[in-house]
């Protein structure tokens, strides 16, 4: 078999593969990370690059590109950094992160620090602490280059069961000792003054960081392997801080609810609070707890990677160029973009914003399908009734139009995109009908309602209410907290009994598995349409 030579621009790496390679594995092992949310299934199209070859130079999918000759392939530019949350409420804690086995030994700079991780699905959040003072030295995050391997958790389940963990363990700990590496210089440390380091994610991102396999995830009762907090080398997972140094892994509760809601728990004291409490993270997945200390029940739910902007036509991260919110202004349709210059694309909370938009406007049907042109008549869908187009034999609307975006096409939200929010809002809204049954309590009687991660900390909570993904009774209950998981991570680390309290509350907090709830379709399809009147009748119990 023949081999080609690939040269990659702009980084102007060269590579021989075997022909019958696709461009996007040639991409992966030349080091790039190439943006496939499908994983290659040849389904989102945002794997594009641009082919040179003798005779022709084409954009094509890099997932569905065969080589066969040599070439040169142009990438994107990747553009400015998402726009990734790393800002939590900060809580008071004693610092006293347990470094007895330590002692006697002194680093270069006088003092041992601590390092904290929250691995989500798409991005990572990274802190460094001083040891003794428990001040923060430095902050910084990146997204999780496993991404080239598929947006959600289950894509690369399936792949670390079918081809082994080793890629997707070794990508994610390359992230962390980048991480680290910056975090120390931000912090002017050397990594070997590190003497502690946490690390919280979900279930899956738990056992990839830690080469373990995911197959129980995959299969009923959906249980990891490992939900135990573990203290183990930080050697071996060979991140690269003091030989000595400890890793401390919070543990996981049970299926999708990983240690990254026990972080979340952690960090909203859930064992003290006497009011009844909703916590929810929402992101590929939408992990959440309801209860107080007498009594809390957990769920998690496919939220799908909608709201990151995966599998929406023009979605996109949160970053520079991504339409982040619309509303209508002085009579106008009016939107945001992130940076402020012309759009690119548009990222989850801006598609939640659009939906609500069309719904209240009567361009879409509770069941979720776009009205016929000739039907509108409210005055706003008379007004924007042109935006309605067919594109791609799809119907759509046109939110920013080809003279307004940055390369010249349009950004809409297309029919297909609104059934992509229609699962993840569905599956949102069955799961906290679903804990409030468990509990027997009525909707209402939730007293708040706490939002954690970068999702809910952007989203607007109003349009979530309009859509039916929370209900609308709780929308002045609702508080954003930002990255909970992260600021647990930290707490963790800086203090060994607030850890061991973690895995009290892990071990205290019921765990109710979805798939295997009988009512939990049925809830589910009721769920899928957009409630009428603006989202006031979307607060019945079961």
């Amino acid at each position: 078999m023949k081999n080609y030579r690939i040269r990659i621009c702009p980084s102007n790496k060269s590579i021989l593969v075997q022909e019958g390679t696709t461009l996007l594995e040639a991409l992966r092992m030349s080091g790039e990370k190439p943006d496939a949310p499908c994983g290659g299934r040849g389904t989102c199209g945002k794997c594009q690059v641009t082919v040179l070859a003798e005779g022709f130079r084409k954009v094509c999918r890099a997932c569905q590109t065969v080589v066969d000759q040599d070439m040169t392939v142009e990438l994107p530019e990747k553009g400015n950094r998402a726009q990734i949350l790393s800002e939590g409420r900060r809580q008071k804690v004693e610092v006293l992160p347990g470094l007895d086995f330590m002692e006697g030994e002194q680093p270069e700079s006088g003092r041992w620090c601590l390092m904290s991780f929250d691995i989500g699905t798409t991005t990572i959040a990274g802190y460094l602490m001083d040891g003794i003072t428990g001040e923060e030295l430095a902050r910084d995050s990146c997204l999780n280059s496993q991404i080239q391997f598929g947006a959600d958790v289950i894509s690369r389940a399936v792949m670390a069961v079918e081809e082994g963990t080793e890629r997707l363990t070794a990508s994610v700990r390359s992230d962390i000792n980048g991480l680290a590496a910056s975090l120390a210089q931000k912090g002017g440390i050397l990594p070997e003054d590190v003497a502690l380091v946490s690390v919280v994610g979900n279930s899956c991102m738990h056992h990839l960081f830690l080469g373990i396999t995911p197959k129980g995830l995959l299969k009923i009762p959906y249980m990891p392997e490992v939900t135990e907090g573990l203290r183990i080398p930080a050697a071996d997972c060979r991140i690269k801080v003091n030989s000595k140094a400890e890793l401390l892994m919070l543990p996981n509760i049970a299926g999708f609810v990983g240690a990254d809601t026990a972080a979340c728990m952690l960090w909203a004291g859930f064992d003290r609070i006497g009011s009844m409490t909703l916590l929810l993270d929402i992101g590929t997945n939408g992990e959440m707890v309801l209860g107080n200390k007498d009594r809390a029940v957990s769920c998690s739910t496919a939220a799908g990677p909608a709201f990151e902007g995966a599998r929406i036509e023009c979605g996109m991260r949160g970053k520079e160029g991504a339409i982040d919110h619309v509303f209508m202004e002085d009579g106008h349709l009016s939107y945001t973009v992130i940076g402020g210059g012309r759009p690119e694309g548009i990222c989850g909370s801006g598609l939640l914003d659009a939906a609500a938009f069309l719904m209240k406007s009567g361009f879409l049907l509770p069941s979720g399908r776009m009205q016929k042109k000739e039907k509108l008549n409210t005055p706003e869908s008379v007004i924007y009734k042109d935006r309605i187009r067919e594109i791609g034999k799809r119907q759509a609307f046109v939110l920013a139009e080809e003279g307004e975006t940055a390369d010249g096409r349009p950004v809409y939200i297309s029919q297909k995109d609104i059934r992509e929010l229609q699962l993840g809002k569905g599956a949102i809204a069955s799961g906290i009908s679903l804990l409030c049954r468990e509990l027997g309590i009525q909707v209402q009687e939730i007293e708040q309602v706490m939002i954690a991660g970068a999702f809910g900390n952007y989203m607007d909570p109003r349009s979530a209410c309009e859509v039916g993904m929370i209900p609308s009774c709780l929308l002045d209950k609702i508080i954003s907290v930002g990255n909970a998981a992260g600021e647990g991570a930290r707490i963790a680390v800086l203090n060994r009994e607030e850890y061991e309290r973690s895995k009290r509350m892990a071990a205290s907090v019921e765990f109710l598995e979805l798939a295997s709830d009988s009512l939990f379709q049925k809830i589910f399809i009721q769920n899928l349409d957009f409630p009428e009147q603006g989202g006031k009748k979307n607060c019945q119990s079961f």
